[in-house]
């Protein structure tokens, strides 16, 4: 339990501009375990030869894989971290063999609840946004 008047974002060390990453190269394991989990097998996805007749021109992963990465990066901040919320936006398409860098960014903290927003954003190993969004979590004092 937190000390009384101590805000759990002290205790903890965070605080506007704290800054949580998680980086992962997508393979085709990936898309594929994806589609298993989620049961999106939508063949821009899963099918080279439909994907390439596309405006994509060859298969990219779930945009929702992409977000995962954000959820990773999240889960690195310090303490019991409960999602609460998340928009985001798809920039542009991921594909396999690209790295992708999630990095989920204190922007506003509300210290009497724990509760911080965070600017997300991933993007590829040219640097380029591949998602931008919003979220906003809630820390807690993790068990002992």
């Amino acid at each position: 339990m937190a000390e009384e008047g101590v805000s759990i974002l002290d205790k903890l060390g965070v605080d506007i501009g704290y800054k949580a990453t998680h980086a992962k190269t997508i393979t085709e394991a990936d898309i594929g375990l994806f589609a298993q989990v989620s049961g999106d097998f939508n063949p821009v996805h899963v099918n080279e030869d439909f994907a390439r007749k596309t405006f994509f021109q060859g298969r990219i992963a779930h945009g929702a894989l992409s977000l995962s990465l954000l959820s990773a990066a999240m889960a690195k901040l310090p303490g019991l971290v409960v999602f609460l919320s998340q928009s985001v936006r798809f920039l542009k398409p991921v594909r396999i063999g690209d790295t992708i860098t999630a990095v989920a960014e204190v922007t506003q903290t509300r210290r009497d609840k724990g509760i911080l927003t965070l600017k997300n954003t991933c993007v590829n190993q040219n640097g380029e946004a591949v998602v931008e969004g919003e979220a906003t979590v809630r820390l807690y004092q993790a068990p002992a």
